[in-house]
Formats: structure tokens, C-alpha cells, sequence
């Protein structure tokens, strides 16, 4: 999928009602996270990263740049700016933010706002690698393809959940990085 169908089918195309509900009765942490598009001669690509594997949380898992909500950010789009530059250095000048999908919630107690985003297809990486392992890209194509993106049912906390798992070349994304790429599949294909 290019750019110019991405935009028509995702800006007039409304979101479906969120399924997706908080799993605990407590406040959730805020956080954001970018998806950042890049157009590429096949199409468009995804922009994720795998955290740095000393993480104490989520360590080596493959996520969208982005992060906790700090009382400086002015919005939670804000925050997912930030982080991306904090962790893979692209600039603000390089992204224009098309919209938002619906919020996820994690079994770690976060609440998503996941902001979609076009990024300038010469932007430069500088790694965090505090916080980055390394940085890839998923073609929007291979996401499309529902035959792809499958559940998986796992144990945690002694309750079965379930979970959306991707495998795309050597990475295996699952948890709510592939709860956020199930819903933008779903709105793309609907």
C-alpha cells in the first residue's frame, strides 16, 4: 500500500468502536507511541525498534518508539514525539502526525495512545542504546496480509490471556505492539 491509499482509506474511513478494555480496575500509566510510516519504492513501512536487552521491563521485545507520559508533555502526542527522538533521534520536522488509533491497555498497567504518523523517507537514526537494541522496518504489506498476524493464548498471573503475535524475518512481535498493529489491520481492511 502507498502513501496517497494509506491517507484516503485511513482518513475517511471511520475507526470501529475500540474492543480492545482495560484488564485491571486501577489507573492506568499514560503512554504513546508513534507509528511511523515511511514510504519505500514497495510501499510503506513500518518504523520499530527492539528495546536494548539491560531493560528491566519488556527487555529485547520489538515496540513502537514511544513512551510514559511526562507532566512536561502538553499532550500524549507530544509525549510520542519526544520519545521518538529521545530513542531513534528523528526529528519533529520529520513526521506529520495523520491521526490516532484507539487506546490499548497492557498487562504491565500502561493505557497506549498510539499516534500514526508520515515520516520524511531520509530520516536519519541516531540510537539511544540505553533504551534501543536496533531499529526496522515492517512493510505495511506484510501486515495486510491477515494470514500473518495470529493469537496466541499464554498464561500470566495464573489467567490465560491472549495474545496477537507477528513474525516478520528473524523478529517476533507480540503483546500490545501487535494488539496496536492488529488494529490498524483491521481498519485498513475494512
Amino acid at each position: 500500500m502507498h502513501k496517497n491509499t494509506f491517507l484516503t482509506h485511513f482518513l475517511l474511513c471511520p475507526q470501529k468502536a475500540s474492543t480492545c478494555r482495560p484488564l485491571k480496575d486501577y489507573p492506568y500509566k499514560k503512554a504513546a507511541v508513534l507509528i511511523a510510516l515511511v514510504q519505500r519504492t514497495n510501499g510503506l513501512h513500518i518504523i520499530l525498534t527492539k528495546r536494548a536487552l539491560h531493560l528491566r521491563l519488556h527487555s529485547g521485545q520489538v515496540c513502537f518508539p514511544g513512551g510514559k507520559y511526562e507532566t512536561a508533555d502538553k499532550s500524549l502526542q507530544i509525549t510520542a514525539l519526544r520519545e521518538t527522538f529521545e530513542e531513534i533521534g528523528i526529528k519533529h520536522n520529520e513526521i506529520q502526525i495523520l491521526g490516532q488509533l484507539n487506546k490499548t491497555y497492557t498487562l504491565s498497567g500502561f493505557e497506549i495512545s498510539p499516534f500514526i504518523a508520515l515520516v520524511n523517507n531520509n530520516y536519519t537514526l541516531h540510537i539511544d542504546a540505553q533504551e534501543v537494541e536496533s531499529v526496522f522496518e515492517l512493510p505495511l504489506a506484510f501486515l495486510l496480509n491477515a494470514n500473518n498476524l495470529y493469537s496466541y493464548a499464554f498464561i500470566r498471573y495464573k489467567k490465560p490471556y491472549l495474545s496477537y503475535c507477528l513474525h516478520y524475518q528473524d523478529k517476533f512481535i507480540w503483546g500490545a505492539t501487535a494488539q496496536i498493529l492488529k488494529n490498524l489491520q483491521q481498519h485498513l481492511l475494512t
